[in-house]
């Protein structure tokens, strides 16, 4: 069984996340949600973003890493929108991780944006919406377009759903989408269970 490392959105840990996290867990998986705005939860995304640089990205990032270094290295990073960015950036720094499950978001390996290369071994999915504002009007769908050419068929997998809706994949708020949350959650435990 996976060990998953979930990262929540700029909207704040939401019982619609807490409920991804259980049902990526459904199969006997260990899922941590940890708690990055420290119980806050914006009103939106221009309030969630202004958070962030109120608290610095410095900041949230060492929280990030403090939490990860009292977990095992070989974890799966996940990560919705903003939180798929931590994720990501754990996913190709940290040693030891098994793979990536990037939601609503992937950033660039190679360019100015870029952390740096993928690592050997670590599979990665991804998945957004055709016409997500952020994700597939933005750039991010043609990182993640890279990111699995450069990683391969054998680990690497991008999945587009017809749509214009950001954070579709939580539930407690209006823009969720329950098809494509199925089709995410179903080939997330898909790939969970190929790592063994």
């Amino acid at each position: 069984m996976a060990e998953i490392l979930l990262f929540h959105h700029l909207r704040g840990l939401t019982d619609g996340v807490r409920a991804l996290a259980d049902a990526l867990g459904a199969a006997g998986h260990t899922v941590h949600v940890p708690d990055l705005f420290d119980g806050e939860r914006p009103a939106t995304l221009e309030d969630g973003s202004a958070l962030v640089k109120r608290i610095g990205g410095d900041v949230l990032d060492q929280r990030a890493d403090r939490i990860v270094a009292d977990l095992r290295p070989d974890l799966v990073y996940a990560g919705i929108s903003w939180g798929a960015a931590i994720a990501q950036r754990l996913a190709q720094t940290r040693p030891g991780a098994r793979a990536a499950l990037l939601y609503e978001a992937c950033l660039p390996v190679t360019g100015e944006w870029a952390i740096g290369p993928w690592p050997d071994g670590v599979a990665v999915q991804v998945h957004g919406m055709e016409q997500d504002p952020f994700f597939g009007l933005e750039g991010d769908v043609d990182a993640a377009r890279e990111l699995v050419s450069i990683v391969g068929p054998e680990r690497g997998e991008l999945y587009v759903y017809p749509g214009d809706r950001h954070l579709f994949t939580d539930r407690s708020l209006p823009s969720y989408d329950a098809d494509a949350t199925a089709q995410v959650v179903g080939r997330s435990r898909d790939l969970l269970a190929r790592l063994g």
